[in-house]
């Protein structure tokens, strides 16, 4: 019988185990977390505000409802945790589903400044994870510079910008909810270096600006017409053209007088970040144009400044080292050969990847499904290899035995009835518990 360790709860590890079962009538997997909680970037990235992308745990909950698969939450890997090397005397194959766990910075001066931040770090104050170490982003903050012009920076945009009202139904903590219900700011500045054409945004996360109430969404025509596409869009891929559609018609739609403004802003490429009374106060671009190559942009010399006592950046993921793995820094991610480890070039039997550690951090959460059935069928090839090892008939006794104490299925629904309990304290629904002792004192919470 084949036991596996999938490292990662989030959908490319859920995905794996999936793959797993459904093709090996006896393999049995365990899902190991850092946190007590699974479903990763489904729980801890999606905005709480999209309840519709948010109901994807219920599919990734009935994977790991399997008979043959278990989660164990709280099992660090790698450093300080357990290593990778102990894993491999545990399981006969080790996937590591790790994803990309920091954020990319802009590199420019100023950058450190109190009151600039990652999106990343802002996404996990309002989605309760509980390394989450600021409590409030929006001290003081009349205007807010997202620079970024992806989802994410979509998200971050449309969440400074709900209501209380619009955010009391969701699952978002209540220390977040307050804070954005007495927050001030009513400027809101998402910046691209590039133009409309390049914008990774899809519409349907763009066309949500729009619907936002008392929010007007700010587009300058002459900042979209310096990209060469923008007059005739109908060479690019039609989510491209659509999006132009729409930032066309707000562009030509006069504003409403709003409490609030969104404002898309193109072609503005950040060079330093201003300090106002030891904060930061505004941030200092360069515009931009298209240098006639393709997608890149070359510098004017002509500088603009944008208020902003927020800022946030949103400029891509970016893997980084698992201790006991190789990992190639250009490209951030483990180098493989379809999903198998390579260490020095040449494959190291029983360990795999799968994931954004695999393939760096693109696509949507769909992509995870193709990643996760190719380095599972590398798996399944090496098969015969791989059972001639002999390991323990219960990995998790000897997690045990390393003085270890996983959270398992139970716990986590223990935690999942903590969050339903508070809700109803508070006079909501489901809320999520915003930090690690009050996770592990759930989880560890016996059922009267």
């Amino acid at each position: 019988m084949l036991h596996v360790a999938v490292v990662g709860s989030g959908p490319s590890g859920v995905y794996t185990a999936q793959n797993l079962v459904e093709q090996d009538p006896e393999v049995r997997v365990d899902v190991l977390d850092r946190l007590p909680c699974p479903y990763g970037l489904v729980r801890y990235g999606v905005a709480p505000d999209h309840e519709k992308i948010k109901s994807l745990q219920n599919s990734l909950r009935a994977v790991l409802e399997h008979e043959r698969i278990r989660f164990l939450g709280d099992i660090h890997v790698g450093a300080g945790g357990v290593p990778t090397d102990r894993l491999r005397e545990l399981y006969h194959a080790v996937v590591y589903c790790v994803g990309a766990a920091t954020d990319r910075h802009l590199g420019i001066p100023g950058e450190d400044l109190p009151g600039s931040w990652s999106a990343t770090e802002f996404v996990s104050w309002y989605s309760a994870h509980p390394d989450a170490t600021v409590e409030d982003f929006l001290p003081g903050a009349r205007a807010a510079a997202v620079i970024g012009v992806g989802n994410v920076a979509v998200d971050v945009a449309r969440m400074l910008a709900r209501g209380v009202e619009e955010l009391s139904p969701t699952d978002m903590p209540q220390a977040p909810l307050t804070a954005l219900a007495a927050g001030k700011v009513t400027e809101i500045h998402m910046v691209g270096r590039r133009g409309p054409s390049q914008a990774r945004f899809t519409t349907k996360e763009l066309r949500e600006l729009g619907s936002l109430p008392d929010t007007d969404v700010v587009v300058d025509e002459r900042e979209l017409a310096l990209d060469p596409a923008y007059a005739d869009p109908s060479a690019l891929p039609a989510p491209r053209r659509r999006n132009i559609e729409v930032l066309r018609g707000w562009a030509a739609a006069p504003p409403r007088g709003a409490a609030r403004q969104i404002r898309l802003r193109f072609f503005l490429r950040p060079v330093e970040l201003l300090a106002e009374a030891g904060r930061v106060g505004a941030v200092r671009f360069e515009r931009t144009l298209p240098d006639g190559q393709g997608d890149g942009v070359t510098g004017s010399g002509r500088y603009e400044e944008i208020e902003a006592q927020l800022v946030l950046r949103s400029v891509g993921y970016r893997g980084v080292p698992l201790e006991g793995l190789p990992f190639d820094p250009g490209t951030a991610t483990v180098p493989h050969r379809a999903g198998r480890v390579l260490r020095d070039g040449a494959v190291s039997p029983g360990e795999y990847v799968a994931g954004w550690i695999k393939r760096g951090p693109t696509g949507v959460i769909g992509s995870n499904r193709p990643c996760a059935k190719e380095t599972v069928a590398s798996l399944l090839e090496d098969l015969p290899g791989l059972v001639r090892r002999d390991v323990p008939d219960d990995a998790v006794a000897a997690l045990r035995a390393d003085g270890l104490a996983p959270v398992d299925w139970a716990g986590w629904l223990a935690i999942e009835r903590a969050e339903a309990e508070l809700g109803a304290s508070l006079g909501r629904n489901v809320v999520k518990l915003p930090d690690w002792q009050s996770l592990m004192a759930a989880a560890h919470t016996e059922v009267p």
